[in-house]
């Protein structure tokens, strides 16, 4: 494993244990056994190189979400159904996800003080919006790029809600089933 590598392995072990805010390029170039020069040369500056590992992070959370979500949405399952097997899933991953969700969340608290964080968390926003999309789609509209967005930035909203809620109330999580039973609630359907 080459510096850049063993940067972002590092930068990730740092993320989960001390948080966004409070990871140095010391922190991290002490975990990888590199200079701090390695960094400036891979990603530039220490927020770069975080916002990558983040990003990595966040991107291997959502492919083991959507296997998950392969594994328990059936072709039978109605869009009700498989929208609350979604979420079971999405509750289920907090607890062992819980530094990633707390990392990500201070990194958005520091966005909007950081004009190139907030540029990138926007473009990471977008890719995860595309992604929750897909994983929901056949709950939705499938094939319909407006639709899609839609679905997409309701998801990532109740998303960034439910990680807020966990992190603050990890005791009671809701269900699958409670997240579908009050938007069936609130729209007034059965």
């Amino acid at each position: 494993m080459g510096n850049r590598e063993q940067l972002l392995v590092a930068a990730r072990e740092c993320l989960e244990q001390k948080g966004y805010a409070r990871t140095t390029a010391r922190d991290v170039t002490a975990a990888a056994g590199t200079s701090l020069a390695a960094i400036g040369y891979h990603f530039g500056s220490t927020e770069a190189m975080l916002n990558t590992a983040l990003h990595q992070a966040m991107e291997e959370w959502g492919e083991r979400l959507g296997q998950a979500v392969r594994e328990v949405a059936d072709g039978t399952a109605s869009p009700a159904r498989r929208f609350e097997l979604i979420w079971a899933r999405i509750v289920a991953s907090f607890e062992s996800d819980r530094p990633l969700w707390a990392a990500l969340s201070e990194m958005m608290v520091q966005a909007q003080h950081v004009p190139a964080l907030r540029e990138s968390l926007t473009a990471s926003m977008a890719e995860g919006r595309a992604g929750l999309a897909e994983i929901f789609g056949e709950a939705g509209a499938p094939g319909d790029p407006a639709s899609a967005r839609l679905i997409g930035t309701l998801c990532q909203a109740l998303l960034t809600g439910l990680m807020m809620r966990l992190l603050i109330d990890p005791e009671e999580p809701p269900s699958g089933g409670d997240i579908t039973e009050a938007i069936r609630l609130l729209l007034g359907s059965d």
